[in-house]
């Protein structure tokens, strides 16, 4: 057994209050990659080898529950236009946004394409972030989205975070306008359950709002999804509030994503259904959006997770610290808030409370120790990447 000794261990354990912090802990690591031993310093069992982290502190490994990790090309261009004042609709009806990503994206090989994740990936670990979902929903043909799960699935490795595969239903592409009713049909009819036979993610995701998908398509597809024994989760209320929010509180979804516009049916239907609303501020402050009602969601009940929402158009960036600064500063969450958003919460939404975010025997043993010893340093150095040493699966990723 590894023992990492002498630190302040945040185990982010519902069985304890806050944060869940050991002020004088230890986390055993097993032969087998899974914690052994989590506790008083004092009272930790004999072992193998020890490390000493003087003091600093020891987290869970961050979960990044929302991104769009696997495109070619970037929108530069895009984002100086909107430095200038253009709005993401204005520059997406004049053939920006997703749709521009969709010809490099189909355009390269499905080498180039794992070479761009794997390198995505790896900078997501450098930051802490050892558990990472990626969607799909970037080439929008039936076998397009199928290429990219099976890239998604090749390019994950003991090396990098623990990936889990989303598929995306993106929008409508330009091309399957005039028959985008047989086009949602196939999503549910075929494409689904081609994902859910190969077993190419574990969760449908649906972008419903303006300009995407309608609330009736929304509800066929993520039936669909139930059907074929796939969780559900949705891009909601980022620009409109369709009543998305309603329906995935009435399906039991994993979690509901953006809700910088959500009204009270929604937030009681979240709330009553468990639904982890994922705060996505990078995108919300790149695209100067109005914050999602955090007070209200609060008071709710609702459980926050913090995302990257790494994407060419909105947010190009993997640093989960970096988010969690914009998430107690523009957002106004609470230091607490932001951690539990990075780490148990986050794993709820991605239906992997069971196997990350938090520090407790028998669980995987993804951990981060950090150059600090107070948890408010992460977010409040945001410039700086205080990450000392990264454990995944009980490997130290920072040695290899």
């Amino acid at each position: 057994m590894l023992l990492l000794r002498n630190a302040r261990v945040m185990t982010c354990d519902p069985a304890r209050p806050g944060l869940g912090i050991l002020e004088h802990g230890a986390v055993g690591i097993a032969a087998n990659g899974t914690i052994a031993y989590v506790g008083d310093d004092r009272t930790a069992p004999a072992a193998d080898q020890t490390l000493d982290l003087d003091g600093r502190l020891l987290t869970p490994g961050l979960v990044d529950c929302h991104t769009h990790a696997i495109f070619a090309g970037d929108r530069a261009r895009e984002f100086a236009l909107r430095a200038a004042g253009a709005t993401y609709l204005e520059i997406a009806a004049a053939g920006g946004g997703i749709s521009a990503t969709l010809e490099p994206t189909r355009a390269a090989t499905e080498a180039e394409l794992g070479a761009l994740l794997g390198a995505r990936l790896d900078a997501a670990l450098a930051t802490g972030t050892t558990t990472i979902e990626v969607k799909s929903g970037y080439d929008l043909t039936l076998a397009g989205e199928l290429r990219l799960l099976r890239v998604v699935a090749a390019t994950a490795s003991a090396r990098r975070p623990h990936v889990v595969p989303t598929f995306l239903a993106h929008l409508v592409p330009r091309d399957r306008a005039a028959d985008r009713d047989a086009f949602v049909a196939e999503i549910a009819t075929q494409l689904i359950p081609a994902v859910a036979s190969a077993r190419l993610a574990s969760s449908v995701d649906i972008y419903c709002d303006e300009g995407a998908f309608t609330l009736a398509e929304a509800r066929l597809i993520l039936g669909a999804a139930r059907a074929s024994g796939l969780g559900v989760r949705g891009h909601v209320g980022q620009f409109v509030d369709l009543g998305a929010a309603e329906l995935l509180g009435e399906l039991t979804a994993l979690s509901a994503d953006h809700l910088e516009q959500v009204s009270a049916a929604g937030i009681a239907a979240l709330a009553a259904a468990g639904t982890v609303a994922v705060m996505l501020p990078g995108a919300c402050v790149q695209l100067r959006l109005p914050v999602p009602p955090i007070a209200r969601l609060r008071a709710a009940g609702v459980r926050l997770a913090v995302a990257s929402d790494l994407n060419p158009g909105s947010s190009f960036s993997s640093s989960l610290p970096l988010q969690m600064w914009l998430a107690t500063t523009h957002f106004a969450m609470t230091v607490e808030e932001a951690w539990l958003g990075v780490t148990r919460h986050a794993a709820a939404a991605l239906g992997r409370a069971a196997t990350a975010g938090i520090l407790a025997p028998g669980r995987p043993a993804d951990l981060v120790a950090w150059q600090c010893r107070e948890p408010g340093d992460v977010p409040y150095r945001y410039g700086a990447n205080l990450v000392e040493r990264v454990v995944r699966g009980g490997l130290d990723m920072t040695a290899l």
